[in-house]
């Protein structure tokens, strides 16, 4: 049997439908599966042990016929995109499954789920399992079990990466920024968490885009003497080896959060209480995952930055989940 499963958004997003993969190898290791994604997730899908074959979402609108090559048994629209549901009808797949919630699935796809996203109290890896159900698995697995899907082996560290981790010392990266798709952390906080720990060795990561926001907005932050700043200088290959070689990641709800807790290392999300972007639906998973969440319902600041809820969580509540 193939199937392909499609998500082309955002790293976050796709690093969350990869247990969908690897559920579906454990209860068949006979399927062959394949990945239709965004060209620079790349990288990440092919870290997946669940993945046979990735499809670039660009190559395949440009050559359709590549799709139907493939004489897939069935296609997951994990992510609503018209232009792929389009061509998979055109492919001729079989079973072609999607929510009812977008309107050209009911042009594309021919079995639809009635879901909502938005108002859900399951999180957003559990939701994707609903999508199983026009295959037989009738199933929301627990968060624990979530955990243990991935089947993710992260790239070999190169030995310039190594040379920058001092031995005997915890190496913390920090992800400050978000590409505006979260609340963020203010970046006071990030500077006073990286004085108050000397002993730490603290990397910063993220786009160069986000390294020249933080030169501008606080640059005291790069000059203390514990801290390197890699971002802009990593590939996203490169990124997952480094962030699979750390001890700890401190960040708002990013890729990069929810890789670290694929990938087994301590991965401490801070989080608004407000719907949808709240930690119940999007908090990371995996055995060392922690969120910081002020334990309040808040609307208040839905509209307007910054962002009070974020701001009450203190410095010293990371520092106490670093040193455990």
């Amino acid at each position: 049997m193939k199937i392909i499963i499609s998500r082309t958004d955002n790293l976050g997003d796709v690093l969350l439908t990869l247990p969908l993969a690897g559920f579906l190898k454990r209860e068949n290791p006979s399927i062959i599966i394949y990945f239709i994604g965004k060209s620079y997730t790349r990288p990440l899908i092919e870290c997946s042990g669940a993945i046979d074959f990735f499809l670039d979402r660009e190559s395949l609108l440009q050559n359709p016929a590549q799709l139907k090559a493939i004489r897939a048994d069935a296609i997951l629209f994990v992510f609503p995109d018209k232009a792929i549901a389009k061509i998979a009808k055109e492919a001729k797949i079989p079973i072609r499954i999607g929510t009812s919630h977008r309107w050209w699935h009911w042009l594309y796809a021919n079995r639809l789920h009635n879901f909502s996203r938005r108002n859900t109290d399951l999180h957003e890896a559990q939701l994707n399992f609903k999508l199983l159900q026009p295959l037989g698995y009738d199933i929301i697995p627990s968060l624990n079990n979530i955990a243990d899907w991935y089947a993710l082996t992260p790239p070999i560290l190169s030995e310039s990466l190594k040379r920058t981790l001092l031995p005997n010392q915890k190496h913390v990266i920090l992800h400050p920024k978000s590409k505006g798709s979260a609340r963020e952390w203010h970046l006071d906080k990030f500077y006073q968490l990286i004085a108050q720990n000397p002993t730490y060795q603290f990397f910063i990561t993220g786009i160069q885009e986000e390294s020249e926001a933080i030169q501008a907005q606080k640059p005291a932050l790069f000059d203390l003497p514990n801290v390197t700043n890699l971002a802009g200088k990593l590939s996203l290959k490169e990124l997952i080896a480094f962030i699979a070689a750390a001890d700890a990641l401190v960040a708002a709800s990013t890729g990069p959060l929810h890789i670290a807790a694929a990938l087994g290392i301590k991965a401490i999300g801070i989080f608004p209480p407000m719907k949808p972007i709240h930690p119940t639906r999007w908090q990371p998973i995996g055995k060392q995952a922690h969120t910081l969440v002020l334990n309040k319902d808040c609307n208040a600041c839905r509209k307007k930055l910054p962002c009070y809820c974020m701001e009450a969580i203190k410095v010293q509540d990371v520092e106490a989940l670093l040193s455990i």
